[in-house]
């Protein structure tokens, strides 16, 4: 968790604090004392934190019953399945969705942390063996880490919107808040809203510190680096949108 590399300027290096900070005002400064020092705690936890708290304000002003029936009417082909059913049978299925994505939601950190561990590795192989650089798995991990704090200003627009006046009955738990296209088009195709919510500000903003990020650990250019990143975006996306097109 903390890969310690020595850079050789001579300059003092950051505080878990500041390089959090900086990571959201001077980001090229927090990506070059990862090469000092691969450590990504306190970003973790600061996404534990808030993503915990956002489940928790969901749990008790929604509920998971709530969130499960929101679920099932945006996806036309599982309304569908679900009208088929006994009310006996129906009831059955919402209580077990229910109950699946309330401990998936509290237990999310440690998928995020999976997800970030092969994000990095996925990362680490196409740079380094598709642009010849030498970063190590402890540098792309921390990277990816670092550059998705801009999320917490979801969690905390997630915690404040359901706190004060989201309505229940239309919240919707994979698109809490409107720093996205999909958000504004409710009604609009499933594959459609998938799709538009990828054009998301915060999103965005997280990919540009990925691309900023590798440039600085990989000792590469920009041009380079943001080609790999968004080219990984933009299958991902690809992928994700058919999904939705599939079984929604």
């Amino acid at each position: 968790m903390n890969e310690e590399i020595v850079v050789g300027d001579g300059q003092p290096g950051l505080s878990q604090v500041e390089r959090v900070v900086n990571t959201f005002v001077a980001p090229t400064s927090t990506f070059k004392d990862i090469l000092r020092s691969t450590s990504w705690w306190l970003p973790f936890l600061l996404i534990v934190v808030f993503a915990t708290a956002s489940t928790y304000t969901i749990d008790r002003q929604v509920g998971f019953t709530r969130v499960a029936e929101n679920q099932i009417h945006a996806s036309p082909k599982q309304e569908e399945q679900m009208s088929e059913l006994t009310p006996e049978a129906r009831a059955s299925q919402m209580e077990k969705r229910a109950m699946g994505t309330r401990y998936f939601s509290y237990a999310l950190p440690i998928f995020l942390l999976f997800i970030f561990a092969i994000y990095a590795a996925i990362m680490l192989g196409t740079i380094n063996f598709g642009l010849g650089a030498k970063m190590t798995f402890g540098q792309a991990l921390a990277v990816n880490i670092y550059s998705s704090l801009p999320y917490l200003i979801i969690s905390l627009l997630t915690i404040l919107t359901v706190a004060f006046g989201n309505n229940a009955e239309t919240f919707n738990m994979q698109n809490p808040v409107g720093t996205n296209l999909g958000y504004f088009f409710p009604d609009t195709a499933p594959w459609l809203k998938a799709l538009l919510a990828q054009f998301d500000l915060i999103k965005l903003w997280s990919l540009a510190l990925t691309v900023v990020g590798f440039k600085i650990v990989a000792k590469k250019s920009i041009g380079q680096t943001a080609a790999v990143v968004i080219g990984w975006w933009l299958l991902i996306t690809l992928i994700s949108v058919a999904a939705t097109a599939a079984f929604s």
